[in-house]
C-alpha cells in the first residue's frame, strides 16, 4: 500500500525554510526506494515530483540520568516538487 510508505513530515526550522523553494522532507519506510516514494507522494498529495533524495539517519546517543541509550533511526526523503504544482 502506498500510504504505508510515508510516515510523517519532518518539521524543523531548516525544512520550513526549504518549503519556500518547493522542497519538503518526510520520514519514510526503511525498505522504500525512490520510485515508490515518488509514486506515494504524487498519489497522496496530488502533486508532480521533480526529484527524490534519500538518506538514513544515524542513531544519536541520549542519556536520562545514569541510563544511556540511542534514538531511533529512520529513513528521510527530501522531495523536490516541480514548479507550479502548489499554488501558494
Amino acid at each position: 500500500m502506498k500510504s504505508d510508505i510515508i510516515y510523517a513530515p519532518v518539521i524543523t526550522e531548516k525544512t520550513s525554510a526549504l518549503a519556500s523553494e518547493n522542497v519538503y522532507v518526510f520520514k519514510v519506510a526503511k525498505n522504500a526506494n525512490k520510485i515508490q516514494i515518488k509514486d506515494a507522494i504524487e498519489e497522496a498529495f496530488g502533486v508532480k515530483v521533480k526529484s527524490v533524495n534519500t538518506l538514513n539517519t544515524k542513531p544519536k546517543k541520549k542519556r536520562v540520568g545514569r541510563y544511556t541509550g540511542l534514538r531511533k533511526t529512520y529513513k528521510k526523503a527530501i522531495i523536490t516538487l516541480s514548479e507550479g504544482s502548489i499554488e501558494m
